[in-house]
């Protein structure tokens, strides 16, 4: 039997939400180990002189604790 946990994490990216998404999950696979899978909860972006400047995600991760 297999028990998973998840754990909200936020992150950003100048380039796109999928981005900012493999941003989150590369960098928390260095300390959490078993990443399952990603649920994007939430998506925003901030606008500088009338144009996006930063996209960022608040995601939820699901891994297998051993």
């Amino acid at each position: 039997m297999s028990v998973l946990k998840v754990i909200e994490v936020l992150a950003h990216s100048e380039t796109s939400w999928e981005d900012a998404t493999a941003k989150a999950v590369s960098k928390a696979s260095k300390s959490v180990k078993h990443i399952r899978s990603v649920y994007v909860q939430e998506q925003s972006a901030t606008v500088v002189d009338g144009k996006v400047s930063q996209y960022r995600v608040n995601v939820k991760l699901t891994f297998e604790i051993e």
